[in-house]
């Protein structure tokens, strides 16, 4: 089986993921994972799909048509990189809460605290909303992330802390 990630973007209208569902079954393939939403009224996502050695042409070319509904852009996993996953036991994991005032530059701030103690991002969810109340706009920020089990979760937090001082923002961090 390869391991192929689609990645979809268009109008936001329903019968998308159908549209995507059935071109993937009738060419072989099994839905495996996705990250889908509705986003300023575009429609985008990631998916994840297995199929036959043999249909991987075939599938690509069936996806063509959906075109006028969805952009879809096929990415193949080699094999080496679906199995260079790191095991569960050897990697460590962090939930991150952000909720602040809304300003440019949040998220930048953030990851390179992540990066710079080697945490990758496995999901980040962000949302601005009208503040109750006291007018403006929040900032919020949900984000999974993991670093290699030799990470010291408690320099991470303290620079992330740190961080939230000077930017002014709440934050939590938690372990999974």
């Amino acid at each position: 089986m390869q391991t192929l990630v689609l990645t979809v973007i268009g109008d936001d209208k329903t019968g998308l993921v159908k549209a995507l569902a059935d071109v993937v079954a009738a060419n072989g393939g099994n839905w495996e994972r996705s990250q889908l939403a509705e986003l300023a009224g575009k429609f985008a996502g990631i998916v994840v799909v297995t199929v036959p050695q043999d249909q991987v042409s075939a599938l690509r070319r069936a996806l063509e048509p959906i075109a006028g509904l969805l952009d879809v852009t096929v990415h193949q996993v080699s094999e080496q990189a679906g199995t260079a996953l790191v095991a569960e036991e050897q990697r460590q994991g962090l939930v991150i809460e952000v909720l602040g005032n809304d300003r440019p530059g949040i998220v930048r701030e953030v990851s390179g605290v992540l990066t710079a103690h080697g945490l990758s991002v496995d999901d980040l969810r962000t949302s601005a909303r009208d503040a109750p109340m006291a007018g403006g706009r929040l900032f919020e920020a949900h984000i999974v992330a993991h670093a290699a089990a030799s990470t010291d979760p408690a320099s991470v937090r303290a620079a992330l802390e740190a961080l939230a001082q000077e930017i002014q923002v709440d934050l939590s961090v938690e372990a999974p």
